[in-house]
C-alpha cells in the first residue's frame, strides 16, 4: 500500500513539473497569491510607520485621451437625465431639481492600475496552473477576479532608481537589473521584508507624461527578466513603477517583453501595480510608508483602476 502512494504521489508531481506548471505555495485552490502575506503583525508593524500624519495618494489623475496601451482608452460624458428640453422635475421630486451624472467608458487597465492574478499567463496556463479557457468569459473571471483581492495593506518602500542613476527621469527602455536594485536599496538603506509593496520611481511620468504624452505611451524604463526572478525571491505582496508597464519597453537585449509580468503574476501571485504617482515620495525622500488599498470590487474584473493611499 505505501509503494502504490508512493508511485501515485511520484506520478502527480512528475505530471506537474512535465508541463511546467508548479501549484501555488497556498494550495491548488488559492485565487489570491500575494495577499495571503497581510497579517494582523504586518498591518500593525506598518502602521508603526506613520509619524508625521502625512498622507498621498499614489493614483494620477485619469483623463479622457490620455495615452495608454492600446487598444485601450477612456472616455467620459456627463449627462442631465430627463432634464434635457427644460423638463420641470417638480412633480418626481417635489421640487425643480438638477441634477449631473456620469457615463464612463474604459479599458479598466488604463492609468493606475492593480493588475490582477488572471491578468497574464504563459502558453494559456495563468496562476495556480489553470487554463484560461476554464475562467475567462466576455462576462467576466470566474477565477481571480478583482472583487478576490481582499484590502492590501502593509509596508510600501520606495526605491528611488532615478536618483541611483543620477538623474531627473530614467531613460525609455533603460533596464533596472537585480544589481541596480541591490545597490540602491543599499544606497538608501532600504531593507526589503516579506509582505512588502515594492515600488520604484523612475521619475517616467513626472518627466514625460504632460510635456510628451506619444513618448510616454510608446516606451518605458523597467525592471528586467531577471529583476523580475529577484523581486520574486523577495516575497513581496505586489511590485509597481511610476510606468504604465513595469518591465523595460522595449525590452533590454535578451528580454522577453512584458515577461516580468509572467514571472510575478504567473509564476509567483505577485500584484503588479502600474503609473504609480511616487514623484511626492521621491520629493520627500519617503523610503517607506504605510500602504494602503481598497479597490472597488467589480465582480469578474482582470484589472482595476486605484488611487492607494501612502502614510508616513
Amino acid at each position: 500500500m505505501r509503494n502504490s502512494l508512493f508511485y501515485i504521489l511520484f506520478i502527480s508531481l512528475f505530471a506537474i513539473s512535465d508541463d511546467g506548471c508548479e501549484v501555488s505555495k497556498w494550495g491548488k485552490d488559492d485565487e489570491i497569491g500575494s495577499a495571503n502575506l497581510i497579517s494582523n503583525a504586518n498591518t500593525l508593524n506598518a502602521i508603526k510607520l506613520v509619524k508625521k500624519g502625512m498622507s498621498h495618494g499614489l493614483g494620477i489623475v485619469i483623463e479622457p485621451g490620455m495615452p495608454a496601451f492600446p487598444p485601450r482608452y477612456t472616455e467620459l460624458q456627463v449627462v442631465q437625465p430627463n432634464q434635457h428640453f427644460g423638463r420641470d422635475t417638480t412633480e418626481d421630486f417635489g421640487y425643480d431639481i438638477t441634477y449631473n451624472d456620469d457615463i464612463l467608458q474604459m479599458w479598466i487597465g488604463t492609468g493606475p492600475q492593480l493588475d490582477g492574478l488572471g491578468h497574464i499567463g504563459d502558453d494559456d496556463i495563468f496562476y495556480n496552473c489553470h487554463k484560461g479557457a476554464d475562467f475567462s468569459y466576455i462576462t467576466g473571471l470566474t477565477k481571480f477576479g478583482i472583487e478576490k483581492v481582499p484590502p492590501l495593506v502593509g509596508r510600501g518602500v520606495v526605491v528611488n532608481m532615478a536618483k541611483y542613476f543620477g538623474i531627473t527621469a530614467m531613460a525609455g527602455g533603460q533596464g533596472i537589473t537585480r544589481d541596480d536594485i541591490k545597490n540602491a536599496a543599499k544606497q538608501q538603506n532600504i531593507k526589503f521584508k516579506e509582505g512588502d509593496i515594492i515600488l520604484f520611481h523612475t521619475g517616467w511620468t513626472d518627466a514625460y507624461l504632460k510635456s510628451s504624452p506619444e513618448l510616454w505611451g510608446s516606451t518605458i524604463p523597467g525592471i528586467t527578466n531577471d529583476a523580475a526572478v529577484y523581486l520574486s525571491s523577495l516575497n513581496p505582496m505586489a511590485v509597481g513603477a511610476d510606468t504604465w508597464g513595469l518591465g523595460a519597453v522595449p525590452p533590454v537585449e535578451g528580454d522577453l517583453v512584458y515577461y516580468d509580468h509572467v514571472t510575478l503574476i504567473k509564476e509567483n501571485g505577485i500584484y503588479i501595480l502600474e503609473t504609480m504617482n511616487t514623484g511626492k515620495l521621491a520629493e520627500d525622500n519617503v523610503t517607506e510608508f504605510l500602504f494602503v488599498l481598497g479597490q472597488p470590487k467589480l465582480k469578474g474584473a482582470v484589472q482595476m483602476i486605484i488611487n492607494p493611499v501612502a502614510l508616513w
